[in-house]
């Protein structure tokens, strides 16, 4: 969000938290992008704020209190308020326990434990949800749009079109097992708290076969997750790599380095099979690996 977008969001936070009774006089913005998450203080509460537009909270609300039922390693919403979006001066917003981390990253084996049970979980709820590919579409009709994506040149266009038809084409044709699914379960979206690997995000959940999560997994986590479909697995590695590389070409992407990240994904999209894991793509890019 822009500055002054970010302003009058964190205003609404704390003015929603207020009138809810929760102690709000003072806020630490702990994450910027197409939503703000908001640490208010005293009341240590998480607010996610998005646009009111932004219908998808309602879901993300709905799936967590389920996700709770079923004692799923998911952040919980607040306690101490009805469980609902609240709309405030053209924003939605969401209130979540705050959890403090514990270390930077999460144990490998514990990631893996911890994504086994969040598909169990999952496998228990029945809701509607986007499939993966309706996902796939939208990567799609980004890259085949000129003004979205002005930057990318017709070959690259042209590399990411077919590899986005041709991978969901052959996963689907697979026929795997399908369930509800976080989406994005990358390091990005983990937690690690005083109560164990917490995942966050629930608004990229779709349906499809495991390996698509798996395939957003650093390798050293997949090792560790039981009955991994290697084959399938890097059907959609592929798929992802060509998912994300469209919407870092896109027009209005904030991601940090965005850029870097659209030339690195086509140079590696080129380079074909064995497909890296994005976590191995962000130590190339940082000079790590």
């Amino acid at each position: 969000m822009q500055a002054s977008e970010v302003q009058r969001g964190v205003a609404a936070a704390i003015s929603t938290a207020r009138a809810l009774g929760l102690p709000a006089d003072d806020a630490v913005v702990l994450q910027n992008s197409n939503k703000l998450a908001v640490r208010l203080l005293p009341c240590d509460t998480l607010a996610r704020v998005a646009p009111l537009a932004h219908q998808v909270a309602q879901f993300e609300v709905d799936l967590a209190g389920r996700l709770a039922e079923t004692g799923s390693p998911a952040a919980a919403l607040e306690p101490r308020v009805p469980r609902r979006v609240y709309a405030r001066d053209g924003f939605a917003i969401t209130l979540w326990t705050y959890y403090a981390s514990v270390t930077a990253d999460v144990a490998p084996a514990d990631y893996a434990k911890a994504l086994s049970r969040l598909h169990n979980g999952m496998w228990q709820i029945e809701t509607a949800a986007p499939h993966f590919t309706d996902r796939v579409a939208e990567a799609e009709k980004l890259v085949a749009d000129r003004d979205q994506t002005p930057e990318l040149s017709e070959e690259d266009r042209a590399l990411l079109i077919g590899m986005l038809k041709q991978h969901r084409r052959t996963i689907v044709e697979r026929g795997a097992a399908e369930q509800l699914l976080h989406g994005e379960p990358h390091p990005g979206n983990v937690l690690n708290t005083k109560i164990g690997p917490l995942f966050i995000d629930l608004e990229t959940c779709c349906r499809g076969p495991i390996a698509f999560d798996l395939a957003h997994l650093p390798e050293a986590v997949i090792e560790h997750y039981p009955d991994v479909d290697q084959a399938l697995l890097d059907e959609c590695r592929a798929l992802v790599l060509a998912m994300v590389a469209a919407w870092r070409w896109a027009a209005g992407d904030q991601f940090p380095n965005g850029r870097k990240w659209a030339r690195l994904f086509i140079r590696t999209l080129r380079k074909g099979a064995p497909w890296p894991s994005l976590d191995a793509l962000a130590r190339q890019l940082e000079g790590r690996g």
